[in-house]
């Protein structure tokens, strides 16, 4: 067998790592291979919406709260898109540091200033950026146990789906953090609007397509379906609520500004450094390793198999290293690669690079156009539709988990889950995990089953 990278793949880590020579851990490909359509263009439209759910909600709330650069960030975001749809050909998400994000807003005693937010995305894209240009990303991907990758994506596919839940059922306040009231039946934020929406992508989309590694049930009787690719039904969702956004408040065109934010380079003191990191990256540093570099990676191969070969540990760590590392100097956002934006973006359509290669020129050309004055119009968009895509992001990436069969893998699944969910941390979910993974393996150990008996005798015979 050929040797990682030998054969040029821009996916694969490389075996020229190894030498001491510097040297990307990638080859740039071409950009007819990365952004050739694999459906249809309409699909490829749809699925560049499909991780808006999350999107919006944060970078609107650390506009509103932390006064982000709207625009700055909207111009880096999308640079990030169209330069991670070239280097991985997939629709690879750019998405916010949402631990960062949560430390930001939510902790209303002393709120995170823009240099603080800065420095704790600075700092978490040098710790990514470390392991995966010395390799150590790599051996963590290669040694962690699918159940507990398992439990990490389940959880934060209920997390996603639970968030969209209350976005559909009650009014938010982003800027607080909080659900205000139940949301009203009628209105063109109302809760028949988002159910109308709901209805309309299950209509239009159904359970979504099988990774294409999935043979049908022959127990199933094929059943004539409308195809997904013909109708675009996140896009259409989507410009609906752009177009609610005028009906509601048609002030919204008076108070855009033609223009985009001025570009300046951020200042960060020695105590916004001790600050953001303390406060924020230490939180975001294991849900970076484990959601937007293990998670990412395995959702990667379970998607496109077809592919026929892993999207790299080493090449998505260096990749949001890289980002933070340039972007966060000029204000922009801290981003990662999120599993549940790559869900959802898959969800609705996207096979290929050009999908968020069609994002990141949205978002180019939105925030040269409007800069910062565009947060007037994010604030308008419904919330219950917001809440429908990220349902569907949501529970897509929950449903990566299905293909635990063994009893005992999906139990440390369930577990890992368990305690992400009620405890609030991915990474306090993968520790018990991982500890309840190798305290099940400890039980095949031969002198150990001599000292337990009882379990030993208990155990059915081969």
């Amino acid at each position: 067998m050929a040797e990682d990278g030998a054969d040029g793949n821009p996916l694969l880590p490389r075996a020229a790592l190894r030498s001491r020579c510097f040297c990307l851990p990638f080859k740039i490909p071409s950009p007819a291979a990365s952004f050739r359509l694999k459906t249809s263009v309409w699909a490829e439209l749809g699925g560049s919406v499909g991780d808006l759910g999350t999107y919006i909600p944060i970078v609107l709330a650390l506009s509103l709260v932390n006064h982000l650069d709207l625009g700055t960030t909207l111009i880096f975001t999308g640079l990030y898109n169209a330069v991670t749809g070239l280097l991985f050909g997939l629709p690879m998400p750019v998405q916010p540091m949402k631990s960062i994000a949560a430390v930001a807003i939510s902790e209303s005693s002393a709120h995170l200033s823009v240099p603080q937010i800065m420095a704790a995305g600075i700092s978490t894209a040098a710790v990514l950026l470390f392991l995966g240009s010395t390799g150590l990303m790599s051996v963590l991907y290669r040694f962690i146990p699918l159940p507990v990758v398992r439990g990490v994506q389940l959880s934060q596919g209920l997390s996603f789906a639970f968030s969209a839940i209350k976005y559909i059922r009650y009014d938010q306040d982003f800027a607080a953090g909080k659900s205000l009231g139940p949301r009203p039946w009628l209105g063109l934020d109302g809760l028949i609007l988002a159910l109308s929406a709901l209805l309309f992508v299950v209509l239009a989309s159904g359970s979504g397509d099988d990774p294409p590694n999935q043979t049908p049930n022959p127990s199933i009787p094929h059943r004539s379906r409308i195809s997904s690719s013909w109708i675009p039904a996140a896009l259409l969702v989507f410009a609906l609520g752009v177009a609610l956004c005028f009906a509601r408040d048609p002030s919204i065109l008076a108070d855009l500004k033609i223009g985009p934010s001025p570009i300046r380079i951020v200042r960060i003191t020695w105590e916004d450094w001790k600050v953001g990191f303390l406060r924020a990256a230490i939180p975001q540093i294991p849900l970076s390793v484990l959601n937007s570099v293990i998670a990412v990676c395995k959702l990667a191969t379970d998607l496109f198999p077809v592919r026929g070969h892993e999207v790299s540990a080493t090449a998505v760590s260096v990749s949001v290293g890289a980002m933070n590392l340039v972007g966060c100097w000029f204000g922009a956002m801290p981003v990662c690669h999120g599993a549940g934006g790559l869900a959802g973006q898959y969800r609705f359509g996207g096979r290929s690079g050009a999908s968020v290669l069609f994002l990141g020129v949205a978002k180019v050309s939105l925030g040269l156009l409007f800069g910062s004055s565009f947060v007037r119009m994010l604030s308008g968009f419904p919330i219950g539709i917001l809440g429908v895509l990220l349902l569907f992001s949501g529970i897509e990436l929950a449903m990566a988990s299905r293909d635990m069969g063994d009893k005992e893998d999906s139990f440390v699944m369930l577990v890992c889950t368990a305690v992400s969910l009620t405890g609030s941390s991915a990474a306090l979910g993968f520790g018990c995990g991982i500890a309840l993974f190798l305290v099940l393996r400890l039980r095949e150990v031969e002198w150990l089953r001599h000292l337990m008996p009882s379990t030993a005798a208990g155990t059915p015979a081969d």
